[in-house]
């Protein structure tokens, strides 16, 4: 029995190192990136399909083989002074935050979850350079867009019915709202817009041929006309104006460069100044005045329970629970149901994990901005223009919603996170601990 139990562990052995190899090759590497950022884009329509349980076992699943291709890669991986001691802090204290919950099963629960975005955003930054990271987020967006633009067809020409279950009204058929596989027309802006993006630099770093390029992006902006959403037409005039300065600093003299980003700095102020004061007369334009009340009234709400513990926040959840537990149980939306985030990153940080891990949260954001931008305006590489694209998508969007703090938005902010570091963390410069002297 003994050499019979030797023999099996020693075929698992093989088996393992086996897979491992495998799974550190570069066609399986993609392949799963791109089914990756396909889970997390698509994780509202998963669990319609296969229930809480079936998406945790995608997500676990999903993780452990980024595990072990990153094993497999292991050797090939550039570690030193990769990993942003920013996100490490922030994701340490929501850790600790499980220990003062009044909820900590449901936080632990979300804990996890959110150790699992993380790990595929990491996954992401690491075990793939960013031109591939970007060709993954490209496939998996063409995807999800020709899917999603299929069932709004289906549903509001073909069918004639509403898909409930999918959130899909079949309102195509009078020119939008569409909510695809994102559920709400929010999230499926986010979705677009995204794409946009990442499809815009493929064209420009030519990832793809010419043709697939353009009717992607035409496919993006068709979706982005259909969902009609406020808030994802703020994102993208935020995005084109960084596109006009991006283009404008990368084409400047370095000498010039910094007085331009004083210029850039100084206008985006003064434009949230105005916007902040004429927002009573903005927000009824763009068809947004609607849905800012019911933040505000929310926001109101939420304030009561941040003074009750302002500091350490009530416990990290990530995405707020559907069980009856205080506070979340007490935040109802005005058809009845109850609302599922704080609809603003900053204020739903502040809730779960208090003033510290808000500002911990928003270091870190900033931080990688500021790594993310220089790169953007200085690094010949125009792929490195994604990172900061995406950040300011995010940070647009996290205004009004609180997908930087879950899922797919956490995954990507991790994501361009580590791949800023990668070029401008401080911890780089440190020598590494073989080159050492010995004392």
């Amino acid at each position: 029995m003994t050499d019979g139990g030797t023999t099996r562990r020693i075929r698992a052995r093989r088996y393992l190192s086996a897979w491992i190899g495998f799974s550190a090759g570069g066609r399986f590497s993609q392949a799963l990136a791109t089914t990756i950022v396909l889970f997390a884009f698509g994780e509202p329509t998963v669990r319609v399909l296969v229930g809480p349980a079936g998406t945790w076992s995608v997500l676990v699943t999903l993780a452990v083989l980024a595990g072990l291709s990153l094993l497999g890669q292991r050797y090939r991986i550039e570690w030193h002074g990769v990993l942003p001691l920013s996100l490490l802090v922030f994701v340490g204290y929501c850790a600790l935050s499980v220990l003062w919950s009044e909820y900590s099963w449901v936080a632990l629960r979300g804990l996890t979850a959110t150790v699992g975005f993380v790990g595929l955003g990491l996954y992401l930054a690491l075990g793939r350079d960013l031109v591939q990271v970007i060709r993954a987020c490209g496939d998996a967006f063409r995807i999800l867009l020709v899917v999603s633009l299929g069932l709004e067809v289906l549903s509001g020409l073909v069918l004639d019915l509403p898909i409930p279950a999918l959130g899909i009204r079949g309102d195509i058929a009078f020119g939008g709202p569409i909510q695809g596989i994102g559920g709400t027309r929010n999230f499926m802006g986010f979705i677009a817009v995204t794409a946009l993006v990442t499809f815009v630099v493929e064209f420009l770093t030519r990832s793809v041929a010419r043709w697939r390029a353009v009717a992607s992006m035409g496919g993006a902006v068709v979706t982005l006309m259909l969902v009609q959403s406020p808030i994802t037409g703020l994102a993208t005039i935020a995005l084109a104006g960084t596109a006009l300065a991006l283009w404008t600093l990368r084409h400047a003299r370095p000498s010039v460069r910094p007085l331009l980003d004083g210029v850039l700095a100084t206008l985006v102020v003064a434009a949230g100044v105005v916007l902040v004061v004429t927002r009573a007369r903005v927000l009824p334009r763009i068809g947004a005045a609607g849905g800012t009340t019911t933040r505000l009234e929310l926001w109101e709400q939420i304030r009561t329970f941040i003074e009750q513990k302002p500091i350490q926040g009530w416990g990290w959840v990530g995405t707020w629970p559907s069980e009856p537990v205080v506070p979340f149980v007490t935040f109802i939306d005005p058809s009845g149901a109850r609302f599922t985030s704080g609809l603003d990153a900053a204020v739903d940080a502040w809730l779960q994990v208090g003033l510290a891990g808000m500002l911990l949260l928003l270091g870190a954001g900033l931080l990688a901005f500021a790594r993310s931008w220089v790169t953007a305006t200085t690094f010949p590489g125009v792929a490195y223009v994604w990172p900061a694209a995406v950040l300011v998508l995010l940070g647009v969007t996290s205004l009004a919603e609180s997908y930087l703090l879950h899922g797919a938005g956490l995954m990507l902010f991790v994501t361009v996170l580590v791949v800023a570091a990668r070029r401008r963390s401080w911890r780089v410069r440190l020598p590494r601990l073989e080159e050492r002297p010995h004392p």
